[in-house]
């Protein structure tokens, strides 16, 4: 651009500080790419030939696209721009990562994020899908190319209904619980498969059990339970709200440990995003966490 503007080699080499051999050296090889003259050269100025003139305006449309292209790589490397896609099981998605979420804009208001919801096996089915950037479920996510690591405890817990016969009770037993009209998470959510899985290792199957009714998110069940209709086992980052203000009880399960992770995935190719990796950043930082969430 330069030599055009100044119409000399000499001249455009002095301000962009190089020498002018590098100059011509730059220009012959440009030429004997396009395979073709680009300027006519005299002895006190270059001028552009038919060919340069066509070309001239096209290099100076490149080169406004390559300055908004390092422009917008800026921001987003600043943070100030870009878009996150993020896939959360039930209760991450509902009870969780809204508080983090909104933590995170408050720190990068021009980051935008959108927030999508579902079982487990959907949200897995977006990630390997590429539909997301990454996801938090209540199981771990097996899959070619994937990277899944485990993040926020939690743990599954009895709740019942506070005129319920078994309200002052201390502790349940595997038996009894399954005595009682149980109300669960649908088949495949990350809660019924951690309740599945752990009476399994206990010698136990919900086909024992007494299961009045399924439904397809957690805060329907914990509804279900308050109007009397049965007992169930949830995660304790759902009731915390109800428990307090003593719409429900929880009683201790023996012999049945309900512990477990929820689990950050994401797509080992990438993870050279910016946003991705500041918010991956931000939630695993766990002093950050117990501010926005609280202590369990």
């Amino acid at each position: 651009m330069r030599v055009v503007e100044l119409q000399s080699f000499t001249r455009a080499a002095r301000q962009l500080y190089m020498s002018q051999p590098a100059i011509s050296f730059q220009i012959k090889s440009l030429e004997e790419s396009l395979g073709a003259t680009l300027f006519l050269r005299g002895d006190k100025k270059a001028t552009l030939t038919e060919a340069g003139q066509m070309l001239y305006p096209e290099a100076r449309q490149m080169l406004r696209h390559y300055q908004k292209i390092k422009e917008g790589l800026a921001e987003l490397k600043g943070l100030k721009t870009g878009h996150l896609l993020v896939g959360a099981s039930t209760i991450p998605g509902e009870y969780l990562l809204p508080l983090l979420i909104g933590g995170f804009k408050k720190l990068h208001p021009g980051i935008r994020v959108t927030l999508r919801v579902a079982g487990s096996g959907e949200v897995d089915r977006w990630l390997k899908e590429r539909e997301i950037d990454l996801s938090v479920t209540g199981a771990p996510v097996n899959g070619e190319g994937v990277t899944c690591r485990p993040w926020l405890e939690d743990e599954l817990v009895l709740i019942v209904p506070p005129e319920h016969s078994l309200a002052e009770r201390e502790t349940l037993t595997v038996e009894e619980l399954l005595a009682q009209p149980l109300i669960l998470r649908e088949p495949g959510s990350g809660t019924r498969r951690t309740l599945e899985g752990r009476l399994k290792e206990q010698g136990y199957t919900l086909e024992n059990g007494n299961v009045v009714m399924e439904l397809g998110s957690t805060r329907a069940v914990v509804t279900a339970v308050q109007a009397g209709i049965g007992v169930s086992i949830v995660s304790v980052w759902a009731v915390r709200e109800p428990l307090a203000l003593g719409r429900i009880r929880r009683v201790a399960l023996t012999g049945l440990d309900l512990k477990r992770r929820f689990y950050l995935a994401y797509g080992r190719e990438w993870t050279g995003s910016f946003v991705t990796g500041a918010f991956l950043k931000y939630i695993e930082d766990d002093g950050e966490c117990r501010k926005l969430l609280g202590a369990q």
